[in-house]
């Protein structure tokens, strides 16, 4: 259920501020007003709000397909997890996978008065990348390519760190946090391995069993 509750939050939140420029601008993602107002609420409320109504459809339809089977049946799991373990480590994911995604965008715009951003990707990021971890052979469609979840999160982290790496050039420029899904992601990846150890030699017995 906190799946649901999470995903009944970010809708309602984000379909709230569409309608409420003020609200929007409020608790969005702002560097400059953590470090110089101490409006520190900003770290968490900006993954539950969206741009536009893309932006909200795709973070929440990930949340559903990944969210949705780790918590079930992963984290819900009781040969795994005492249950109300599960609920608190699953919640960890999500709002650590929140600041990891942060931490590196908050130092280096503290100062920058304009730079702003929104949305759950770096939560999402990180569920996404702890369910590959988990299950690397599951089927993962990106960009309408259905491939392998390993191959899929290879492919996601080597974009993501190509595009973080052109944009500090200033040879690329987008409105996309290519920050966020990477160290979302690593956050998702490094959280499963500190839980469970084991999981990296599962995770490659599974890739090397596939072959």
């Amino acid at each position: 259920m906190i799946t649901y509750t999470l995903l009944g939050v970010i809708l309602v939140f984000s379909v709230y501020c569409f309608n409420n420029k003020e609200s929007m601008h409020k608790y969005l993602f702002h560097p400059y007003s953590i470090y110089h107002f101490n409006q520190h609420y900003r770290f968490l409320s900006h993954a539950f709000i969206h741009g536009d109504l893309f932006h909200l459809a795709f973070n929440c339809l990930a949340l559903y397909s990944f969210g949705l089977t780790l918590e079930e049946q992963y984290f819900g799991n009781p040969d795994v997890f005492d249950p109300k373990l599960g609920k608190l480590y699953y919640l960890l994911l999500f709002t650590g996978g929140i600041y990891a995604a942060s931490i590196t965008e908050y130092y280096r715009n503290r100062n920058n008065p304009d730079y702003s951003s929104l949305g759950a990707s770096g939560a999402i990021s990180s569920i996404m990348f702890c369910f590959i971890m988990i299950s690397p052979l599951s089927r993962i469609s990106l960009f309408f390519f259905p491939m392998r979840g390993w191959i899929a999160g290879v492919l996601l982290l080597g974009v993501s760190y190509y595009l973080i790496r052109k944009k500090k050039t200033g040879t690329y420029t987008d409105n996309i946090s290519h920050e966020s899904h990477f160290w979302g992601a690593l956050f998702g990846v490094g959280f499963i391995i500190v839980l469970k150890p084991e999981i990296i030699r599962q995770f490659i017995a599974q890739i090397l069993a596939s072959f």
